[in-house]
């Protein structure tokens, strides 16, 4: 009986340690992501880096946050985790704009970025891949959108 409930104890606690490791999966990649593009998180820098607003979109599961492309880096055959082709910022209230996600876009793929696979979008035929580096998702790390997020 006693071997019975170690080998129930271990199977638990196996399959914990894989739960977390299932969960912790993207923090390498956010902090990766965090640590290529810090330059951008004052929007100043990205302004000066040829990034430009583009007008809000909301989705059905919450905003996408004030976006700003780089057409240059829409170019880009393969993204680059240092060059975003988007970033997607928060008015904190005070009107200074705080960066929450970087998002990743290629014209032809499938393609990945660090192991991730950028998600195909069909009505506008192209890969997108947004990374919450900066701001918890609670619809996961590469969710398209934050329901916490606003373009006010």
């Amino acid at each position: 009986m006693r071997i019975l409930w170690q080998a129930s104890a271990l199977a638990i606690l196996s399959l914990a340690a894989v739960g977390d490791a299932v969960a912790d999966a993207g923090v390498p990649m956010a902090a990766h992501v965090r640590s290529a593009n810090e330059r951008l998180e004052d929007v100043a820098a990205a302004l000066a880096e040829g990034y430009t607003a583009i007008p809000c979109a909301g989705g059905f599961d919450g905003a996408a946050a004030v976006h700003y492309v780089n057409s240059k880096y829409l170019k880009d055959a393969v993204p680059d985790i240092g060059r975003p082709q988007g970033l997607l910022y928060e008015n904190n209230g005070d009107g200074h704009l705080t960066l929450l996600a970087a998002e990743y876009v290629a014209a032809v793929g499938p393609v990945s970025l660090a192991g991730q696979p950028l998600k195909f979008v069909g009505v506008r035929e192209f890969y997108r891949l947004v990374v919450w580096a900066w701001k918890p998702n609670p619809l996961g790390l590469f969710a398209d959108s934050h329901p916490d997020a606003s373009c006010e």
